[in-house]
């Protein structure tokens, strides 16, 4: 989706739906394969893969020791893919619209500001894994747990630094509160059609199917 607008609206509503029972996690699953572009999705977001993985771990020990597993496993699986697709359909001063078309050139424009530089740091966060990864590659180094607690330390401190040189370089330049832009929005026909089918999945996922015969009659 183009429109930020219809892309944060139709994420709430199905990461919720998803969350919300085992048939609304199924139902938002075959809206996110109809219109993610699930392959462009998960090779542009290859960490995916593996905090699936993660989800399905904590699963199965909540199923071995108190029940439920299968169920969280399911709806916290699209939930992920759900943020996935709106990771990979982000474009530069997407929320920055969002927050100042929401709340206006103040409160608006720096809590969209907050989320910009958010989604900037996870930018340069997922390169410098990308970067990990193959310097330890050329090492001959294996992938393993002993090698993802070291690269975890190194991108949190590489976080931290860029986060105080960001907060150095806006009191340098005197900013304070709010300011002063003008959101523009594209909302193709292909948008308008996923948020209605979003919305459809959405009652279906909150009201019963059943509930809809009890009401026709």
């Amino acid at each position: 989706m183009q429109d930020i607008r219809l892309r944060a609206g139709t994420a709430a509503l199905l990461s919720l739906a998803a969350f919300t029972s085992v048939t609304g996690a199924i139902i938002v699953f075959f809206w996110w394969l109809a219109f993610s572009r699930p392959l462009q999705v998960l090779r542009k977001m290859r960490m995916v893969i593996p905090a699936i993985i993660l989800i399905l771990f904590f699963s199965i020990v909540l199923e071995l020791t108190g029940g439920g597993g299968i169920s969280y496993c399911l709806r916290m699986t699209v939930i992920i893919l759900i943020g996935a697709w709106v990771y990979t359909g982000y474009r530069q001063g997407d929320f920055l619209r969002l927050g100042t078309w929401l709340l206006g050139k103040k409160t608006g424009f720096d809590l969209g500001m907050v989320a910009e530089m958010g989604m900037q740091s996870l930018d340069l966060t997922v390169s410098d894994l990308s970067r990990i990864r193959q310097a330890q590659e050329l090492k001959g180094t294996r992938w393993g747990f002993r090698s993802i607690v070291p690269a975890v330390s190194i991108l949190i401190h590489g976080a931290l630094r860029r986060a105080e040189e960001t907060a150095e370089l806006m009191a340098v330049r005197g900013y304070h509160h709010g300011g002063s832009y003008c959101p523009v929005f594209t909302t193709p026909v292909r948008d308008l059609v996923a948020g209605i089918a979003a919305l459809c999945m959405g009652i279906i996922a909150f009201i019963p199917v059943s509930e809809f015969f009890i009401l026709y009659h």
